[in-house]
């Protein structure tokens, strides 16, 4: 396997594909994949009858998010706009809330995890909706102080997650709850556990558009709309024949 992309939690994923096995189609998938894996697998430890909330569920990471929660055996609730619900519920959430219209701290209670990809208010008001002892685990909160324990970084940067993350774990605290940085980290074994419910049909993944490289401006604008449903992805199919990838990108 040989890819190379440069994820974004809030805009398109910009991906340069080499030989890249059935059923995951690209990178975009791997990123969805491993961050939901990651998140519910190895950090929330879910199990079967628990309930997770899943925020932004007609996003990337929610709709594959969505279908691994329920192949887990958990109950599932999930936020989006009204118009997207239909898609959501025949992803297997159980219960879906108009984010618009509705608010979910003051309908929700006793869950045992939280994937948050909004962070914010969003992010704060999640731990209300969780039993004691749960769990947020999220993508655009806050780095935790365990990232500052387990990854190589000057005492200054550890002060630093130190200092931005004090809010959110006070809440947690005083909720009787934990808060977990949800940082997806590349595992070609993880990708072969997640490969068997794609392949069967269980997971499907969700792309709202594919753009050409050329058109990196019109796929921005388009993520940047909060439109999309799945994940927006730019294919990079070469540049310029180099086997190197491309300065900044990530490698998987």
């Amino acid at each position: 396997m040989k890819a190379w992309f440069i994820p974004s939690y809030g805009g398109p994923d910009v991906l340069q594909c080499g030989d890249w096995p059935e059923p995951l189609v690209g990178p975009q998938d791997v990123l969805v994949a491993l961050t939901s894996l990651q998140a519910m697998v190895d950090i929330a430890h879910i199990q079967p009858r628990q309930k997770v909330l899943i925020h932004a569920g007609a996003g990337g990471v929610g709709t594959f998010a969505i279908q691994l929660a329920k192949h887990l055996g958990a109950y599932v609730c999930a936020t989006a706009s009204q118009a997207k619900h239909p898609l959501l519920r025949s992803l297997g959430a159980d219960e879906v809330i108009d984010y618009k219209t509705q608010d979910f701290a003051q309908i929700l209670s006793g869950y045992d995890m939280v994937l948050d990809t909004q962070g914010g208010d969003t992010l704060l008001r999640s731990f209300g909706v969780l039993r004691a002892g749960g769990i947020v685990v999220s993508v655009a909160g806050p780095p935790d102080l365990e990232l500052a324990r387990t990854w190589p970084m000057p005492w200054y940067l550890r002060l630093g997650i130190r200092a931005i993350s004090w809010k959110v774990r006070r809440v947690a605290r005083s909720l009787q709850c934990r808060y977990r940085f949800m940082l997806m980290q590349p595992s070609g074994a993880q990708l072969a556990e997640i490969a068997a419910p794609v392949d069967g049909g269980i997971i499907r993944p969700v792309i709202d558009k594919v753009y050409a490289f050329d058109q990196v401006k019109q796929a921005v604008a388009y993520a940047e709309t909060g439109r999309a449903t799945g994940k927006v992805v730019i294919r990079v199919d070469a540049l310029g024949g180099s086997a190197d990838p491309p300065h900044s990108a990530l490698a998987a």
